[in-house]
């Protein structure tokens, strides 16, 4: 079954990647590979003890990301229909592809750095939607937008979940990684982002304003300003909620929309019918894109699958057989770990690093993998949180990203790994 395994997550990601030749849409795939993988699980030899434990144990882990998820595509959500996003779009002037292109990806690389790539991704996907309104040209705005964000998030301490474990775990330094990773991290996304933009060309269409939301046309500038700061404000307190209080970000999340959802109400008492139903958290619930999280659950739950039966195990101690001296060994490493990543989800294969390596704080394995964890994700659009939660907002198609945005995130994710070499070598 150990090697059954293997093979059926490899034949569920082909079916995924090739979700539009097959007509199947890729939840349907995610959630049957998710059960066979754990169904397989319990008929290996020799099997593997308290499975229901081990079940339990990353149901709950995958848990706190989808609730991370719905909590931040719910504010995002309520921040739309309020009408905050316009707020920055309406300071967005700039109609060149790409002049916006490098504007986008430069929000989104320092935003992410203050929320985290997951968040960012989500309220940058709703901004594109209010800047650009052909549905192709947005999907090069949101495959920038994948890379910028996990860019960002791998430079910051509470920027990407590998590194706020690295960082809770004492591996690194919030100084010292934002000193040593924080120029690889801008170059993996500068490089592509160069490429991009000399093959853009022309000016970017904006949608048409629609009469979609004539029932809060009444709000006032002050209703709106007071939605979209707590809103924005809801987001920006997690990494706070996360220091403060070592409780999952999650927890933060769902706080700050219950917050929001309590204000909206009260604002709304008064309101007329039409109005009130048109803005009820209740009726945005009903928009969020849950065949995303269901997509999430499924891929999430497969890995977890792996990483338990010991397929992923079997894989780092492979890895740290490879004939080579120290530090080109330890590079070698990490690059493939990185590269990995974009396979399989970046949380067990660092794990699976701690678990193996006992470095000193600080130490450059530590500081390359949070680098190399956070970036290679962007390879394949299913390689990272931030790429399953763009997939799934846009709709993006997995050849579609594979032939115009991997190309360019490899080459942006290897122009880091040489600055990082290069900066360890002469600094």
């Amino acid at each position: 079954m150990f090697t059954v395994m293997i093979v059926v997550f490899v034949i569920g990601y082909a079916c995924i990647a090739l979700e539009h030749p097959l007509g199947i849409n890729k939840t349907a795939t995610a959630l049957l590979l998710g059960t066979l993988m754990w169904v397989f699980l319990t008929y290996m030899e020799p099997a593997v003890a308290s499975i229901d434990h081990h079940l339990i144990e990353h149901l709950g882990e995958t848990a706190e990301i989808l609730f991370f998820l719905l909590g931040a595509m719910t504010i995002v959500e309520i921040i739309d229909t309020y009408g905050g996003f316009s707020m920055i779009t309406d300071r967005i002037n700039t109609r060149k592809k790409s002049t916006l292109l490098w504007v986008i990806s430069l929000l989104t690389f320092f935003m992410s750095a203050v929320l985290d790539n997951l968040t960012t991704a989500i309220v940058m996907v709703a901004l594109l939607r209010k800047l650009i309104a052909d549905k192709h040209d947005r999907w090069f705005y949101a495959g920038m937008v994948v890379l910028a964000a996990n860019a960002g998030g791998a430079w910051s301490p509470i920027g990407d979940v590998t590194t706020i474990m690295l960082w809770v775990a004492g591996k690194i330094s919030a100084t010292n990684i934002i000193a040593m990773a924080f120029l690889p991290s801008l170059i993996s996304m500068i490089v592509p982002l160069a490429i991009l933009s000399f093959t853009m060309k022309g000016n970017v269409q904006r949608p048409e304003s629609g009469n979609n939301y004539s029932c809060y046309a009444d709000l006032s500038t002050r209703q709106k300003s007071l939605v979209f700061c707590m809103g924005v404000g809801a987001l920006l307190f997690v990494p706070v909620f996360k220091t403060v209080t070592h409780l999952p970000p999650y927890l933060g999340m769902l706080g700050g929309l219950g917050l929001l959802w309590i204000v909206t109400e009260i604002m709304h008492r008064r309101d007329p019918k039409c109005q009130v139903e048109r803005l009820a958290i209740t009726n945005i619930l009903t928009r969020i894109d849950t065949p995303s999280i269901l997509f999430f659950l499924g891929i999430l739950m497969a890995v977890a699958a792996l990483q338990t039966g010991g397929q992923l195990g079997m894989l780092s101690a492979s890895l740290d057989s490879i004939p080579m001296e120290e530090p080109n060994k330890y590079y070698f490493i990490t690059i493939i770990i990185g590269i990995l990543s974009a396979i399989v989800d970046n949380v067990p294969l660092v794990a699976g690093a701690m678990g193996m390596y006992s470095f000193p704080m600080d130490h450059y394995f530590w500081e390359f993998l949070a680098y190399a964890a956070g970036t290679g994700g962007s390879i394949l659009i299913i390689g990272s949180a931030a790429g399953v939660a763009v997939m799934g907002m846009e709709k993006i198609d997995f050849i579609w990203y594979l032939k115009r945005i991997s190309w360019l995130a490899l080459v942006g994710y290897l122009a880091g790994c040489i600055i990082y070499i290069a900066q360890r070598a002469f600094f």
